[in-house]
């Protein structure tokens, strides 16, 4: 039911501009044919490489938590398709049973003492490299979101379904650059790089967006990460676009 109820209003809104010209551009074959090549092939590689930590993480999990150590969330893909994501588990078994579907914030108390260090070191992620794999995600792209809280988000920005026009990733600009997400308006600080990503995507800014992936897990600051890595800022986004966003940004 949600499923055709996103594809309906994606097809039923008018894309901007630059999303309307995204697949004319000649950046438009490195979308269709050379970055789905170089996710896969790349994905294949690291799930081999990564295995045997994703199997630690997976064991320390079992052992200090009842429940499986993988979990599943359903994710808006590209164009507003459904699909189910995996990561490891860093919460309680059934943490939302009480709350429903809402963001981590710090100190939540349903994420477990092994799900913390998970969580700070990105490895709970890792299994979406099997999503890569299957086509769900890309490498590079606006983090996917879950259709019960984008539907709350799109009440206060309409705009935010304008991230559906590509492939969501496991990592991002935004994600490098921001904090997760506690409020509305850090979504739409995040919104921005993510309008900005879409709008400049080609081979080059997925390097140096992978290149900053791995300085963001060696702990740099974000703005550290944008400077040496050469990517667009927020400041410089906000400019550009037409988002309600707060002049507070984060360093």
């Amino acid at each position: 039911m949600l499923s055709s109820a996103y594809s309906r209003a994606w097809t039923q809104v008018e894309p901007d501009r630059r999303f309307r010209t995204l697949l004319t551009r000649p950046e438009s074959y490195y979308l269709r044919f050379v970055k789905p090549c170089f996710d896969r092939s790349l994905a294949a590689v690291l799930l081999v490489v990564l295995s045997p930590l994703i199997l630690l993480a997976l064991v320390l999990v079992r052992a200090t938590s009842r429940g499986n150590p993988i979990y599943s969330q359903i994710r808006l893909g590209q164009g507003g398709r459904l699909f189910r994501i995996y990561k490891i588990r860093s919460m309680y078994e059934d943490a939302e049973r009480g709350t429903g579907a809402r963001w981590c914030v710090p100190g939540d108390p349903r994420v477990t003492p092994i799900g913390w260090i998970l969580r700070r070191t990105h490895i709970d992620e890792l299994p979406q490299l099997w999503n890569v794999l299957k086509g769900d995600l890309s490498l590079v792209g606006p983090r996917p979101e879950r259709p019960e809280i984008a539907q709350r988000i799109e009440l206060e920005i309409p705009q935010f379904s304008e991230r559906l026009a590509v492939k969501p990733g496991i990592t991002g600009l935004a994600q490098i650059q921001q904090p997760p997400d506690l409020e509305i308006e850090d979504t739409r600080r995040k919104l921005a790089l993510d309008l900005a990503y879409i709008e400049t995507v080609c081979a080059s800014s997925d390097l140096r967006i992978l290149l900053g992936t791995v300085l963001h897990v060696l702990g740099l600051s974000g703005r550290s990460i944008t400077r040496l890595c050469q990517l667009p800022s927020l400041e410089e986004e906000l400019l550009e676009t037409r988002l309600d966003v707060p002049e507070t940004v984060s360093a």
